[in-house]
C-alpha cells in the first residue's frame, strides 16, 4: 500500500511539474516574437516586460551548470566587452564566434522554459543581433526544452543576407512611400557570365538554409558537455559537402558546362563573384576580381601554411594513420577512417591533432573571403565565404569543396576494393525496378516576404513587401520495386537508391568508376520483406536524404497563434528537420531533350547495417544525422563509396538492379 501511495506522490509531483512546462503552441509563439523583427524593439508584451525584468544570474539553480555560463556573459557584459548592436556578425570571426557561444551555453544549461525564454528576451537586448540570432538559432536545435518548435525561415529573418541590394533598396522604398510592393529577385550576373547558367542552385534560398542548418546541427565547436555527442560528424561533414559538390556537377551537365574544377593553392583562382548583396549594417559584400593570385591574409594564414596542412593530411593518407596530440596512432584504412579526417580537414573540436593538421576547411574559406583585401587596407566587411547563409552563392565555394571532395576520395581509393562478399544478401533479388511518371523538371516562382529587411516602428502598420524569385522544381515520381525473398523467413532490408548522369557535357559515357564517385544519394530507407515475392511503391516526396520547403514566418505564425486562441495543440512535426536538402532538388534540371540519368538500387542485410531497432517502423529517418546514434552502420555512400576493381563484381549481384531513365527540363512555369 505504502508503495501505491509513494507512486501516486510521485506522479502527481510530476504532473505539477509538466503543468507548469507551457504548451508547444506557447514555446513557438514565444520563439516567433524573440525573432520578429530582429533588429527593433520586441513587439510582443509579455517578452518585453521579461527583457526588462529579468535577472539572469539570480537563480543559479536553474542551471545544469549551475550558473556558471551566465555569470560569465553577464561579467563580459557589464565590462562592456560585447560586440556592439547594429553591426555585422559573423561565425569565422573568432572574437564574435566566442561571443555567440558564451549566449549559447546560457541557453543549452537552462532546466526550465521560463529561464531559457527570460534570457532570451534579456540578451536579445543586450547583445549583437547577428550573435543573437545564430546562438537562438542553435540552441532551439539542440535543447530539449524545444524540441517541437520549428524555427521560422532565415531569409525572412535576416534577409539581407540572401537578397540582391537592389531588391532591398526598392523593399525600403515600399516602406518609406507606404505602397505594398512585390519586387522580382534575379540572379547576381549576366548571361556574359556563363557560371549564371547554374547560379539557380547555389543562390537557392532553400539550398542556402539547408546548408547554415547543417553547420548549426553539427557546429564544429561543439562540445559533448552541451549534452550530446554528435554522431560520426567528421564523417558526415564529408558526405554533406561531397553531396551538395554531386548535385552542383550534375546541375553544370544539365547546363553543358564541364564539371568544377579544385582549387588549387599554386593556381590563380579563375572564377571572380560580385555577389550584389549588402549587410545590414556594415556595407557592401566585397567582389572579387577574375583570376587573381592567392594573397596571405593577415592575422589569418599564409598560402604555405595551407600548402603545408595539406601535405601533413595527404600523408596521414598515404600511411593510413594519423597521428594524435600524444604522439599514437589512429588507423585509418577503414569505415571510420572519413569520420577522423573529416574532423580533421574542417577542424571541429573533435579533431585529435588541430595543432599539426590546423583547420583547413574553416581557415580556406576565411582566406577565400578576403582575398578582396587581404591585408586590411580598405577595412572591408567579411566576404560571402566567411557567412554559411551566403557562401554557395560563390562558384570558388564548389571549387573549394571539389578539392577537399578530392582529398577524402584519395583517401577512400586507398582502402580495399569491395568484394562480391561485400555486397551480396544471401536469398534476396531484386525482380523489378522502375520509375513511374517521366523526371520532369521546371522553374517556378517563389515569394517570400521582406517587412524583416526594413527598419519600422510600431507606430505604423507593416506593409506587404516580398519579393519572387524563380527556384527548380520537379513533378513527383515513384520507385516501382519487386524484391523476392527465398530464406523463407523475414528478413529486414535496406533500400539505397543513388543516381548519376549517364554521359558527361561533352555527351562521352561515364565509367562506372567516374559515376560511382559522382552518385547522388536519392533514397534510403528500411522495408521488412516476407518470405517469398514483395512489391512496393516508393514516392519521390518520401525521399529521407530531403525536406520539405519550411513555410514562411507569417504561416508559422498564424498557425501558432491559431493553436494558442483555440487551445489546441500546434502541430508542425513535418517541417523539424531542416538539415536535408529541399526535396525539389532531388534530381538534377536534366535538358529540354532529355538528359540520360542511371537509377541504382542496392539491397543489402538491414540487420548487419542498422545501429539502431525497429528502422522499417520509423517514418522520420533523419537526414544526414541527427542527434543520438545514425541510424546507418555503413559508411556513406556504401557500396559505391570504394572502388571496384572489377566493375563485374558491381553488377552482377542479385540484389542490386540498375534502370535508365531520362530526365525533361520543361521551361518555366507560372
Amino acid at each position: 500500500m505504502k508503495a501505491a501511495i509513494l507512486f501516486l506522490a510521485v506522479t502527481l509531483a510530476a504532473f505539477a511539474y509538466v503543468a507548469s512546462e507551457p504548451s508547444n503552441a506557447q514555446k513557438q509563439h514565444d520563439i516567433n516574437y524573440l525573432l520578429w523583427k530582429v533588429n527593433e524593439e520586441l513587439r510582443d508584451d509579455h517578452l518585453k516586460h521579461l527583457s526588462e525584468t529579468f535577472k539572469p544570474a539570480e537563480h543559479a539553480s536553474h542551471y545544469d551548470d549551475g550558473g556558471a555560463a551566465v555569470q560569465h556573459l553577464m561579467e563580459e557584459d557589464k565590462d562592456h566587452r560585447l560586440l556592439e548592436q547594429k553591426h555585422w556578425f559573423s561565425l569565422f570571426n573568432t572574437k564574435q564566434r566566442e561571443e555567440a557561444i558564451m549566449l549559447f551555453e546560457v541557453l543549452i544549461h537552462c532546466k526550465d522554459w521560463d529561464t531559457f525564454v527570460g534570457n532570451a528576451a534579456y540578451w536579445r537586448n543586450h547583445m549583437n543581433e547577428g550573435e543573437f540570432v545564430y546562438a537562438l538559432y542553435v540552441a532551439v536545435l539542440h535543447s530539449p526544452l524545444t524540441e517541437h518548435i520549428v524555427l521560422p525561415p532565415l531569409y525572412e529573418v535576416t534577409p539581407h543576407m540572401f537578397t540582391n541590394s537592389e531588391v532591398i533598396q526598392q523593399a525600403y522604398h515600399a516602406k518609406m512611400t507606404q505602397t505594398p510592393g512585390k519586387f522580382k529577385s534575379t540572379f547576381t550576373g549576366t548571361s556574359k557570365n556563363k557560371e549564371q547558367r547554374v547560379a539557380y542552385f547555389g543562390e537557392d534560398i532553400g539550398m542556402n538554409t539547408h546548408h547554415v542548418f547543417w553547420h548549426m546541427e553539427f557546429p564544429f565547436w561543439w562540445k559533448d558537455s552541451y549534452g550530446h555527442k554528435l554522431d560520426r560528424k567528421g564523417e558526415n561533414f564529408y558526405w554533406v559537402h561531397n553531396q551538395l559538390n554531386h548535385r552542383f556537377d550534375h546541375e553544370r551537365i544539365s547546363n553543358y558546362l564541364s564539371p568544377t574544377e579544385e582549387l588549387n593553392w599554386h593556381m590563380p583562382i579563375y572564377e571572380g563573384f560580385a555577389p550584389h548583396t549588402t549587410y545590414k549594417y556594415g556595407g557592401q559584400f566585397p567582389s572579387r576580381p577574375d583570376d587573381i593570385e592567392w594573397s596571405d591574409v593577415d592575422g589569418v594564414a599564409r598560402v604555405r601554411d595551407m600548402i603545408i596542412y595539406d601535405n601533413r593530411i595527404r600523408d596521414a593518407i598515404a600511411h593510413g594513420y594519423i597521428e594524435k596530440d600524444d604522439g599514437t596512432h589512429v588507423d585509418i584504412m577503414n569505415d571510420h577512417g572519413a569520420d577522423v579526417l573529416g574532423d580533421i580537414i574542417e577542424s571541429s573540436n573533435y579533431s585529435p591533432n588541430v595543432h599539426y593538421y590546423g583547420a583547413l576547411h574553416n581557415t580556406a574559406h576565411i582566406m577565400l573571403g578576403r582575398q578582396a583585401d587581404p591585408h586590411g587596407k580598405y577595412d572591408l566587411p567579411p566576404g560571402v565565404m566567411e557567412h554559411f547563409e551566403t557562401a554557395t552563392r560563390d562558384p570558388a565555394f564548389f571549387r573549394l569543396h571539389k578539392y577537399m571532395d578530392n582529398i577524402f576520395r584519395d583517401h577512400k581509393d586507398s582502402l580495399p576494393a569491395y568484394t562480391t562478399e561485400d555486397l551480396t544478401f544471401d536469398g534476396i533479388t531484386v525482380t523489378e525496378f522502375s520509375v513511374e511518371g517521366d523526371l520532369e523538371t521546371y522553374m517556378e516562382d517563389f515569394e517570400y516576404s521582406l517587412v524583416n529587411a526594413v527598419d519600422d516602428t510600431p507606430e505604423i502598420a507593416d506593409v506587404e513587401i516580398s519579393t519572387i524569385i524563380p527556384r527548380l522544381n520537379h513533378k513527383e515520381f515513384s520507385y516501382h520495386i519487386a524484391i523476392n525473398n527465398n530464406n523463407g523467413v523475414d528478413k529486414l532490408a535496406t533500400v539505397r537508391i543513388f543516381g548519376w548522369a549517364h554521359r558527361d557535357e561533352n555527351g562521352e559515357l561515364f565509367s562506372f568508376d567516374e559515376g560511382r564517385w559522382a552518385a547522388l544519394e536519392l533514397d534510403k530507407f528500411w522495408v521488412q520483406l516476407h518470405a517469398g515475392g514483395n512489391e512496393f511503391v516508393r514516392k519521390s516526396s518520401e525521399a529521407s536524404v530531403t525536406v520539405a520547403d519550411v513555410p514562411s514566418f507569417k504561416t508559422i505564425m498564424d498557425r501558432t497563434e491559431a493553436a494558442r486562441n483555440g487551445g489546441g495543440d500546434l502541430d508542425l512535426h513535418e517541417f523539424e528537420s531542416a538539415t536535408g536538402m529541399p526535396n525539389r532538388f532531388l534530381i538534377p534540371k536534366g535538358q529540354k531533350n532529355g538528359m540520360e540519368f542511371d537509377i541504382i538500387i542496392c539491397v543489402t542485410d538491414g540487420e548487419a547495417d542498422a545501429a539502431v531497432d525497429n528502422l522499417h517502423e520509423n517514418t522520420d529517418f533523419i537526414h544526414y544525422g541527427a542527434h543520438g546514434v545514425y541510424p546507418d552502420k555503413r559508411p556513406h555512400g556504401y557500396p559505391l563509396d570504394r572502388r571496384y576493381d572489377d566493375a563485374r563484381v558491381f553488377h552482377e549481384v542479385p540484389n542490386f538492379e540498375h534502370t535508365m531513365v531520362k530526365i525533361f527540363h520543361t521551361g518555366h512555369h507560372h
